[in-house]
């Protein structure tokens, strides 16, 4: 299992979370993004900056995705393609995407884009609280332990 992060829109505190387990269980983890991510100096962590561009990170992580891989990402189509391709997909918020919930939520994303677009302000998503730092390196920690 290698671990990719989406991360662009990873928040920092999530990051060091990523970083820490990457040691600790010396998994490869590359952070893929298509600006600079300062990463701490490890074998087991490397940045991958890819050019700007819609889904281009995205589309870098899937092209180098293999079957059991994790992906750590908030994008939901990225997740689908994930779990199409035989991979592991977490949010950043701790949630698992798997096949019984993608369907579902990339429903409610897309209605969510459609009220947005007729200009219904739907806010975005609520701060990172430490019960969703907690969720998320919980959640973590299992699949690692599970998978790792």
């Amino acid at each position: 299992m290698e671990i990719w992060v989406d991360a662009d829109a990873c928040p920092s505190v999530v990051k060091d979370i990523i970083f820490r387990a990457a040691e600790r269980t010396k998994m490869n983890t590359t952070f893929v993004a298509n600006q600079f991510i300062k990463t701490p100096p490890s074998q087991y962590i490397q940045a991958v900056q890819v050019s700007s561009g819609f889904d281009v990170a995205d589309n870098e992580i899937v092209a180098r995705l293999h079957p059991g891989d994790l992906v750590i990402t908030s994008d939901i189509p990225l997740a689908a393609e994930v779990i199409e391709k035989g991979g592991l997909a977490l949010s950043v918020r701790g949630d698992l995407y798997t096949a019984e919930n993608i369907r579902s939520l990339l429903n409610m994303r897309d209605f969510m884009d459609t009220m947005r677009s007729s200009g219904v302000h739907t806010g975005g998503p609520a701060a990172m609280k430490q019960s969703d730092r907690q969720a998320f390196a919980n959640q973590l920690d299992k699949i690692l332990t599970k998978f790792g």
